[in-house]
């Protein structure tokens, strides 16, 4: 789309914005009965307290354990994987790359999701640890940027208008097919530089150069291996790191855009309350053996779970879902649920609306 374009489109969205607050003024004196309505008697400290009960019950092997048991199955993958990728053989190479990228694949999401909402432990040192190991060390990111972003920006502002209206996922200059299946197999050469461009850009000059140092550390280790473990020249390794981190790009990229986007938004002056908020926007995907496993149920099967109560762990959000979805569709709220290929299908139909065009905007009417 051209700069001309892009200008036109946010003069529409300043007109549509001022006609919703001018709206939304006009109902101010009627909307606290609509809250109620739409609400149905349901309550956030209601569902809460429900949800502690299970917890209270809960051991440390269903608050962490499981998790930490996947969490090894990943890092089981390393070795066959480093030793498979250096055999003279191409299906053995291949092989090697596909191991390595489920391995960085689970890093990149379950272990660095989990670490960054402090799901991991108990304690807040060995949880500010696995931020930086699982975020900057293996996986080349920014921990201060992935919390300012993800935890202090997406989580309390859910489809809000200019904070957490999934806006950073639109790459609106690029066609559909390339967007959905080719751009993202190059992010992981760019991560790098994106994690500390990041932090200069909001002006984190010190963190900036801290993350750098972690991330730089982190791929002399990671290139390390592969030179001295799998034997490979030094312009493989990195070919061959660049290659499988992509392997799990496309369903990361696609994961990030289906839980939100097509979704009601809302204007932060009338904002729903949170329980509303988190149940209208957001999206659970059918449970997927490999991407459950891979991305953890916090980001598959249970991401509506996973923004009502945050600090759990994936396992604990599969054992609180029953709750949470019983809870929601006896006051009648919403609680959406599709499968990976059926949203697939529909971003690939309607990619203009949902990925070029300005989201629409919901008044909290319980329509839109």
């Amino acid at each position: 789309m051209s700069p001309t374009g892009l200008v036109f489109l946010r003069l529409i969205a300043s007109a549509r914005i001022e006609v919703s607050r001018m709206e939304r003024k006009s109902m101010k004196e009627t909307n606290g009965n609509i809250v109620c309505d739409a609400l149905n008697g349901a309550s956030m400290s209601e569902l809460s307290n429900a949800v502690q009960k299970v917890q209270s019950k809960s051991s440390w092997w269903e608050m962490y354990g499981v998790d930490w048991c996947i969490i090894a199955s990943g890092f089981a993958l390393v070795p066959p994987g480093l030793l498979l990728i250096g055999y003279p053989t191409w299906p053995a190479f291949i092989a090697g790359i596909l191991l390595l990228g489920l391995f960085y694949g689970m890093l990149k999401t379950k272990m660095s999701h989990l670490a960054v909402h402090s799901a991991l432990c108990h304690s807040k040192i060995a949880s500010r640890f696995w931020e930086v190991f699982f975020v900057e060390f293996l996986g080349s990111f920014s921990v201060e940027f992935a919390k300012t972003s993800h935890i202090k920006v997406h989580h309390p502002h859910t489809n809000i208008i200019g904070l957490g209206d999934s806006s950073t996922w639109r790459a609106p200059f690029l066609p559909c097919l390339i967007y959905m299946f080719v751009a993202p197999l190059l992010l992981p050469a760019f991560i790098p530089f994106l994690a500390v461009g990041f932090l200069v850009r909001d002006n984190k000059l010190n963190r900036a150069l801290q993350c750098a140092v972690v991330v730089t550390l982190g791929l002399i280790a990671n290139i390390s291996l592969l030179v001295y473990v799998s034997g490979l020249s030094l312009k493989s390794a990195v070919l061959s790191l660049l290659s499988y981190r992509a392997v799990m790009e496309l369903p990361y990229i696609h994961i990030n855009i289906f839980q939100h986007i097509g979704l009601p938004m809302y204007l932060p002056e009338n904002r729903p309350p949170r329980l509303y908020m988190m149940s209208s926007g957001v999206l659970n995907l059918s449970h997927n053996p490999l991407l459950s496993w891979n991305f953890g149920h916090s980001l598959i099967g249970c991401h509506v779970e996973h923004h009502l109560f945050p600090k759990l762990s994936d396992n604990m959000c599969l054992k609180i879902q029953p709750i949470v979805k019983k809870y929601l569709q006896d006051h009648k709220l919403p609680y959406h649920e599709r499968g990976y290929f059926n949203r697939l299908q529909h971003f690939v139909k309607e990619y203009q609306a949902l990925m070029v065009n300005l989201p629409p905007i919901t008044e909290f009417i319980g329509i839109q």
